[in-house]
């Protein structure tokens, strides 16, 4: 037996969500293709949680629809909707043992107990927990513990698993090291998998796509490395990853800053204020020599340079005002060149790197 289910797509169409007078959700839509990872990414009271309880049926929208492979179940109960979920605290049953932890999806289904035993050992054998079956709950590592919520998830085989800050438990070594595991699993079983956290690096890591929520809504919904190096938004640009913000005026299709024109190589808004989004390993030290081409210089002032091993920061101020981190790697002939606390300095960005988003 296999447990490779056929995987389905997930329509997700005007939800709406409130409390009371507090809105949760605000005619939220989102699709997410069969077989896809797809990580709700954002702050606390983002909404991302609620959105995906409202996928598993344990919370009530109060309107819109939710579609898997085409049918309507924003009414159907939770247990007939043959979705698995791990929840953040793995909800496991203490007073039973890991096998039977693992095989109660199965007792639920009236599964016959030669079939069950076949799946149980198999769901455990994709975990990596062959031959716990009898151990109790309470003798379990936290990273073994998230496996027996994962295994019960699975066993029944659903054609979609919903995660809820499954790893926010762990301490970091492990929680990376379960990351790139779940990654691993989603890829051989090629489930519809929708994840939640807080944690940009993690999203990164696992997704296939990530949503930003804001307040109840999408901000941006992308491939990782686009969300990153192309973020639409300020609040984007902000919460993944740490990003400069210079603020730029944009006149008659050029980009403008303290007097001096930017380069940049994606069409630039025709009027208004906007911010040009700069990560710090984008900045580098440039010389005179440099100053050409696409590369746009600002010149600054250092204010302090701080060493870390592989790598080191310089925080300066531009001829604005504006504040500015740059980071780069501790090579011989950056180190060489590297400014001192007040020293003046030229800041260098490439046009393929310059990004803007609006100023609110």
């Amino acid at each position: 037996m296999s447990l490779a289910p056929s995987a389905l797509p997930i329509g997700i169409h005007g939800i709406e969500k409130r409390f009371g007078a507090l809105s949760i959700l605000s005619d939220l839509s989102l699709d997410v293709a069969a077989g896809e990872f797809l990580t709700l990414l954002g702050p606390s009271g983002s909404g991302k949680t609620t959105l995906l309880m409202i996928l598993a049926g344990f919370v009530r929208a109060n309107s819109g629809s939710i579609k898997v492979g085409g049918e309507e179940i924003i009414t159907v109960p939770p247990h007939k909707r043959n979705i698995g979920m791990v929840f953040q605290n793995y909800a496991l049953f203490p007073h039973m043992n890991v096998f039977h932890n693992v095989a109660f999806p199965l007792k639920q289904r009236r599964v016959s107990a030669a079939d069950t035993r076949q799946r149980v050992e198999n769901a455990l054998d994709l975990v990596r927990l062959q031959g716990l079956g009898e151990r109790r709950v309470d003798q379990l590592s936290g990273g073994q513990r998230q496996r027996v919520a994962l295994a019960r998830a699975i066993v029944f085989e659903p054609r979609i698993v919903l995660m809820d800050e499954p790893l926010s438990a762990l301490d970091k070594g492990l929680r990376e090291h379960m990351q790139i595991e779940l990654r691993n699993l989603h890829r051989r079983l090629g489930m519809t998998t929708v994840y939640v956290t807080h944690d940009q690096r993690e999203a990164i890591t696992m997704s296939d796509r990530i949503a930003v929520m804001n307040a109840g809504r999408i901000e941006q919904i992308d491939q990782p490395e686009a969300l990153y190096a192309r973020p639409k938004t300020k609040f984007v640009a902000g919460f993944i990853g740490e990003s400069n913000f210079i603020p730029v005026e944009c006149r008659d299709g050029s980009v403008w800053y303290e007097g001096s024109r930017l380069r940049m190589n994606d069409p630039a808004p025709t009027t208004g204020r906007h911010l040009m989004v700069v990560r710090p390993e984008k900045l580098r030290l440039i010389t005179d020599a440099e100053q050409a081409g696409n590369v746009n210089a600002l010149p600054a002032t250092v204010g302090d340079v701080i060493y870390q091993g592989d790598s080191f920061i310089c925080y300066a101020t531009l001829l604005g005002g504006r504040q500015m981190t740059l980071r780069d790697y501790c090579r011989s002939d950056v180190l060489a060149k590297l400014p001192a606390p007040g020293e003046p300095i030229t800041l260098g960005i490439d046009a393929h790197d310059v990004v803007l988003v609006a100023d609110q």
